[in-house]
Formats: structure tokens, C-alpha cells, sequence
């Protein structure tokens, strides 16, 4: 299919309560058992990819990139991506999915400002680089999977201390390379980045297209044009399926009320999330939560751009 008119979709995985990394080691890689050749998508977790030998060819945001073995991956939730495997029976990766707002949100709670910096620091950029060339994170990220592998008594605890490290070392890498001290191997979000992080932290909150491009430095008009290049949705789309994806979770994972659920989404009224809910799953959220297993995730309907 051509890149230009491929569809994104949006992947969630469960985080297990508790935990605020999970791991996609080889026997459980890929994690819903289909073809290893992947699919343009993004997901709700930042994704740590590592490859240990073969190739083949990676789609970051807008651009297309070779990779070979002994090479890592820093993915931001918010950047869409696909893995193509020139020789699956000679390639193998292993994966971390981090949950960025969980691990940072107890340590910040106090300092929004000071948080919100932080996640924008550690998701502002993209990264395809050699394990040779940094060394120093390459070794974190590979004793995180080796801890996650073992699974030794406390080991979600050094799990987070471990990774809470990598990720400082992460901000501090991206706003190096922002200075251009890191410029080879790295490539920048787009221009909508800001949007997608405020999405993404926000969705609860009601706000408006104008105010997402306000915070990306352009015109509304531009910023749709752009969204919809990028993403291949309109924006509009984009913020209903990320808040019906969220309703999606809280219906399985908790026992709160349908109400209570919508307006934790980010719908203002019950018969809107209604509306969108039955329109992007197919079926409303009370049968849902009854049947989840008549929804796939990867058929999702238009939603109104109203």
C-alpha cells in the first residue's frame, strides 16, 4: 500500500496494575501473535525497541531509515512507526513498552510545571541509533530486559529505578541533540509533537483544535492540514479514538460508571460519548464491557469530524 494513503492505527496494550514497565522478549514477541512484518501504527506507551542482529528498513514519522543488528530504537507514544524484516528467521528484537506518565507522576505530583517539562524533554524526539555510538544507554536498556527476563524478587522495583534513569538520560540526550551536539542517527518529531503530548496528557480535559495549534506556533488552518498529512486523520478523529481507546480501558479495568467513565474521557455529555463510542467500536459501551471481545481494535469506524 502506498505510505501516503496507508492508515495509522493506534495499538494499546495493558499496562498490569502496578507496573509501569512491561517487556516484549522473544517469547512473547510479536505480542498478539501475527506476522512480524509490522504495520504503520502508535501506541499509549513510549516503546524501547533493541535489535540483536538482522535487517531491514524502519518507518519513523515521515521518513524511512535502515537498521541492522546492534542497534536500539527510542519510540515517543505519539510517533507513528513500522518495523519491515528483510529475513524473519534471522532478525530478532526485543521490546520495553514504558508507561513515561506513571513513572514520573509520583516524583512530580507537587510540580506540574516541572513535570510537564520533563515529559516533554524525554518525547520530543526519535531515536534510531548504534549501539557502539551510546554505548552507556544501549547497556541500561539491555540490563533492564535481562531484569525483566529473570524476574528475581523485586524485580518491578529495580525495573523502575533502572528505567527511571534511562529516561533521565534520555531528556538530557534530547536536549543535547536539540543543541546539535547528537545530530547524526537522530530525527525530530514533527511540527504537531507539542499537540500530540498535550493530547495525550490531556484527554480528560475538554479543548480546542485552535489552542493545539496555538501550542505548535501556526494557524489552526495550517495545523489541520498538517495533522491530517502526518496522521492521516483529522484531528478532530484522532482526539475521539484516543478517548474512546482510554473509555475502552477504564470499562475493563475498573467498575466505575458508564457516566463517570465518559467525563473521565473527556466527553462533556453521555449521549456525545454515546454517540462516538457506538460509532468507532460498533457496539455501545455497555455491551462492551459485557462482550469486549466483539470489538477489534483494528477496525475502527469513521467518527464525526463535527
Amino acid at each position: 500500500m502506498n505510505r501516503q494513503t496507508q492508515p495509522i492505527s493506534y495499538r494499546t496494550y495493558n499496562m498490569p496494575l502496578g507496573n509501569a514497565v512491561v517487556a516484549m522478549l522473544e517469547q512473547n514477541y510479536p505480542p498478539d501473535g501475527s506476522s512480524k512484518q509490522d504495520s504503520l501504527h502508535f501506541h499509549n506507551y513510549m516503546e524501547i525497541g533493541y535489535c540483536y542482529y538482522g535487517y531491514g528498513s524502519m518507518t519513523l514519522g515521515n521518513e524511512v531509515v535502515p537498521y541492522r543488528g546492534n542497534m536500539f530504537t527510542i519510540i515517543p507514544s505519539t510517533v507513528p512507526h513500522m518495523t519491515k524484516i528483510t529475513d524473519e528467521a534471522n532478525c530478532f528484537w526485543e521490546y520495553l513498552l514504558i508507561d513515561v506518565n506513571e513513572l514520573l507522576s509520583s516524583l512530580y505530583k507537587n510540580t506540574p510545571p516541572q513535570f510537564g517539562k520533563l515529559i516533554s524533554d524525554i518525547s520530543c524526539r526519535t531515536h534510531l541509533v548504534k549501539v557502539a555510538d551510546h554505548q552507556e544507554t544501549a547497556a541500561l536498556i539491555r540490563k533492564i530486559i535481562e531484569v525483566m527476563r529473570e524476574q528475581k524478587e523485586l524485580y518491578q522495583e529495580e525495573a523502575k529505578g533502572l528505567t527511571l534513569a534511562l529516561l533521565m538520560r534520555i531528556a538530557r540526550w534530547n536536549k543535547a541533540a536539540a543543541e546539535n551536539e547528537f545530530p547524526s542517527g537522530t530525527t525530530d518529531n514533527t511540527i504537531i509533537s507539542p499537540a500530540l503530548d498535550y493530547i495525550a496528557r490531556e484527554l480528560e480535559h475538554p479543548f480546542k483544535i485552535k489552542d493545539l495549534a496555538q501550542l505548535c506556533h501556526i494557524s489552526e488552518v495550517h495545523f489541520r492540514r498538517v495533522f491530517l498529512e502526518y496522521m492521516k486523520m483529522s484531528p478532530v478523529k484522532f482526539i475521539n479514538q484516543m478517548r474512546i481507546k482510554k473509555a475502552c480501558y477504564e470499562l475493563l479495568r475498573t467498575n466505575n460508571s458508564i457516566n463517570t467513565i465518559a467525563s473521565r474521557s473527556g466527553f462533556t455529555t453521555l449521549s456525545t460519548f454515546n454517540r462516538n463510542f457506538k460509532q468507532i467500536t460498533g457496539i455501545s459501551p455497555q455491551q462492551f464491557r459485557k462482550h469486549p471481545e466483539r470489538y477489534d481494535p483494528d477496525r475502527q469506524k469513521d467518527t464525526s469530524d463535527r
